[in-house]
């Protein structure tokens, strides 16, 4: 036995440095230029997407629907369970480095020629501890580490998209509360100009084809109706589908324009993105379980350690039996090197090595897709607020020239009621544009959020 531990000592002093290396990030990652039209050299590192979803969502209504979906969603329960096996093959990795024991009891009874019986027993307790003096059980567990982190991570990333997901439909659902709002009340204002105008070309101050224009821009205004009352109750269905529920209907608030975000929307430093996001995360666990994959195909190349050993109560000496039984006890230890394998082995470096690099270039797009989303996002938040500021001056010159048409309608005789009912249409698709343009800068704050990896635990 003491032979066997000099020769695994000696063994262990010449194997290879690819064996026992930790994983460390590769350089030269792509992050310079990652954010496009962002001075990163003045970028500070604090980050929006560090901001936890109850600071970043105030609206009472939304995060009772986000902490509701976070609690029911169902892949959200998916991903505890995926966590779970994770933990057990953990588990099971680490004590690979503990001893086996074995209880196998046996008993035997033999008669000659229906003589009398003779009795044969054996109580064995039985061990088998493999030695990972080359690393072989140690790779194996950190790969189960890997795994696990990957689990966790992925359930952050699910967590990161069911926030990003109730918030759209929430605010989707206020949006279009808004523009059935706005139409339902510009079909007032029109029903009462048709009447007007009725009155009118019966006092022959104007035709009954501008009567009959009028009302078919009236049927157009209403036909709008049910449209918006579909989409309404579809979104509806779909929050609730998400909340893990039957399809009903959602409370929400009035407008967008009581919704109030953090003024800060600073994305930090590329760097961080290694850090925050998600899936990211995830590439980087997955190169991580890959290197140690290469790692434990090195192993392979070296001895596999077992001493094993055997005590129990018997009454077979092996020269015939003894009663009472007396003990026994045993002790081998034994060195597979492997021999005849090389090919096999070979092979199985190579192909550790290929997937490797393939996690490598994995990890690098993910870094740049993450790049790429979070450009969008900005870009998309800075155009939104910009056509909403402008869209905002056109309603108000809008509602202006409204104003002084129907004035000029009144007091002079310059001006047809055709043209009040005309100034009327642009000021409704302007208000409606502008619902819209304020409902997508809410959707680039939620987007921007999601991509800069925010709502993690």
């Amino acid at each position: 036995m003491k032979k066997i531990f000099i020769l695994a000592l000696a063994s262990l002093s010449l194997h290879s440095c690819h064996i026992y290396e930790k994983y460390e990030r590769p350089d030269n990652l792509p992050t310079k230029g990652l954010y496009r039209n962002v001075n990163e050299a003045n970028a500070d590192t604090v980050n929006f997407g560090n901001k936890a979803w109850r600071e970043v969502f105030t609206d009472p209504l939304l995060q009772d629907l986000i902490q509701k979906a976070l609690q029911q969603n169902t892949n959200m329960q998916e991903a505890d369970l995926t966590i779970l096996q994770a933990e057990q093959g953990y588990k099971i990795s680490r004590l690979a480095f503990l001893p086996q024991l074995a209880l196998s009891p046996q008993g035997t009874l033999t008669s000659w020629d229906f003589g009398k019986a003779t009795q044969v027993y054996n109580i064995p307790v039985s061990a088998s501890w493999q030695i990972d003096a080359f690393g072989s059980l140690r790779n194996a567990k950190k790969q189960s580490e890997m795994s696990l982190m990957q689990a966790r991570i992925a359930k952050q990333a699910v967590q990161t998209s069911i926030i990003a997901n109730v918030a759209n439909l929430y605010y989707t659902l206020v949006m279009l509360d808004e523009q059935l709002n706005t139409t339902k009340s510009t079909i007032t204002l029109w029903e009462d100009n048709v009447r007007t105008m009725e009155a009118m070309a019966e006092a022959a101050m104007t035709n009954f084809a501008a009567v009959a224009q009028a009302k078919a821009n009236l049927m157009e205004i209403k036909a709008s109706v049910p449209a918006l009352e579909q989409n309404i109750q579809q979104t509806e269905n779909a929050l609730s589908v998400l909340l893990h529920e039957a399809p009903h209907s959602i409370a929400r608030a009035a407008s967008l324009s009581s919704e109030s975000f953090p003024a800060s929307m600073s994305v930090g430093v590329p760097l961080q993105l290694l850090t925050n996001r998600p899936d990211v995360r995830i590439a980087e666990y997955k190169l991580a379980y890959a290197f140690y994959g290469v790692q434990k195909a090195h192993s392979a190349f070296y001895p596999q350690i077992t001493i094993s050993g055997q005590a129990g109560w018997t009454n077979n000496s092996g020269m015939g039996l003894v009663n009472p039984g007396k003990i026994l006890s045993s002790a081998v230890g034994s060195i597979v090197q492997p021999l005849f394998m090389k090919g096999q082995l070979t092979a199985n470096l190579k192909i550790s090595k290929a997937q490797q690099e393939i996690a490598t270039l994995d990890f690098e797009q993910a870094l740049l897709n993450a790049g790429q989303e979070v450009s969008n996002a900005l870009t998309s938040y800075q155009t939104a607020i910009s056509k909403a500021e402008i869209r905002t001056q056109e309603v108000e010159k809008l509602q202006e020239a409204k104003e002084r048409t129907l004035d000029l309608f009144k007091y002079t005789n310059t001006t047809s009621y055709l043209e009040t009912l005309t100034a009327q249409q642009s000021l409704l698709n302007a208000q409606l544009s502008l619902i819209n343009d304020n409902y997508s800068k809410v959707q680039a704050i939620i987007n921007l959020y999601a991509a800069l990896g925010g709502g993690r635990e």
